[in-house]
């Protein structure tokens, strides 16, 4: 099995410009992210790619690969299917998030281990460790499964809801979302040509628009802790980290 790890990395974040270019001890974010995701041996290849030459100037500094994408494109999603466009010997690509400069190899390893079941079509990482801030964080995705692990829902606000719950205080599973995901490398090209849907703008959240249309989402449970960066504020819990 081929993989192909892509990491997105846009300069003009609407919460945090200049994300991939900030200095975590030492090294910009993305090379963080691109060194951590290195570590991997099941990917057979890491592309960071970009629409800002500022950042293509860093991934050609430290050493790393990198391709110039369109400016337009909606999401990293979008961005991950260009590019994956130009390998089509690869069988599986994995979206690596720019702003998880902790991020994990063996995060990766395990998404590519779902894709040992044929049935896979597309995976992402949850995790149950999860705080009461983050549970009322809307920048924290939650996410409700199935008893196969399969998503059924993701949401921003705090799912299920638990205000009437006969439960004698026992505190119900949250999940929080890992935003790593991976796709069969057809399936990643038929994703970007799906209409959005209104349900995916009123949460904000492109894999509602998948499930919307059908197409199913293996959540793997993992308790490696990888912090990302989404707003300034979160560059000190990071740094503590590193």
């Amino acid at each position: 099995m081929k993989v192909l790890g892509i990491i997105p990395a846009r300069f003009d974040s609407s919460r945090f410009p200049g994300k991939p270019l900030i200095n975590l001890k030492g090294k910009s974010m993305i090379q963080r992210v691109y060194e951590g995701a290195k570590k991997s041996k099941r990917i057979s290849e890491i592309i960071v790619a970009t629409d800002d030459q500022r950042i293509v100037d860093e991934v050609i500094r430290f050493g790393g690969k990198v391709m110039m994408t369109l400016k337009n494109h909606p999401s990293g999603t979008d961005r991950c299917a260009e590019v994956a466009k130009m390998f089509p010997e690869m069988d599986v690509i994995i979206n690596i998030q720019g702003d998880e400069p902790l991020v994990d190899f063996r995060q990766l390893d395990q998404l590519i281990d779902a894709f040992e079941t044929s049935e896979t079509q597309i995976a992402t990482l949850g995790n149950y460790a999860i705080s009461k801030e983050d549970i009322e964080n809307p920048n924290r995705i939650k996410i409700v499964v199935n008893h196969t692990n399969q998503a059924l829902y993701f949401s921003r606000s705090a799912i299920p809801n638990t205000e009437h719950s006969n439960q004698n205080n026992k505190q119900y599973p949250f999940l929080r979302h890992i935003g790593l995901y991976a796709y069969r490398a057809d399936v990643l090209q038929t994703l970007t040509s799906l209409k959005p849907t209104i349900l995916e703008k009123t949460e904000s959240l492109e894999q509602l628009r998948w499930m919307f249309y059908g197409f199913s989402i293996q959540v793997v449970i993992t308790d490696i802790e990888t912090p990302n960066i989404d707003v300034p504020a979160d560059v000190d819990k990071v740094l503590e980290l590193l």
